[in-house]
């Protein structure tokens, strides 16, 4: 199998620079940093009841509610797989614990 580079022409916001833009000024193409969060299961209430428990340590960890902006449910019939698959569409940042470090910062400065 081969490894094919493909060059995209993107702008400061990361689509295509051709893209066609809404024209009312009201309207816009939005910055997105979201990234799944993927919980698969046979059985749809053990996989949220793993989101949810995922949500709790995740919010506990980073000291505040996790950014959280959809909640996708799709299934898979191939065999073999999981039929539930459970995805949390959770801010960049927060997954990267900025909060956490924008936190310990504020608090060496104060000295906390």
């Amino acid at each position: 199998m081969s490894e094919e580079t493909i060059q995209l022409d993107l702008n400061e916001s990361g689509v295509a620079v051709d893209l066609p833009l809404p024209t009312n000024n009201r309207d816009q193409v939005q910055g997105v940093p979201y990234r799944p969060v993927e919980f698969r299961d046979d059985d749809l209430p053990t996989a949220l009841e793993r989101a949810a428990a995922w949500l709790r340590q995740t919010q506990e960890w980073l000291g505040e509610p996790v950014d959280v902006i959809a909640v996708h449910l799709d299934y898979d019939d191939t065999k073999g797989n999981p039929y539930y698959d459970l995805k949390l569409l959770c801010n960049d940042e927060d997954l990267a614990g900025v909060p956490r470090v924008i936190r310990d910062k504020e608090g060496a400065a104060t000295g906390e």
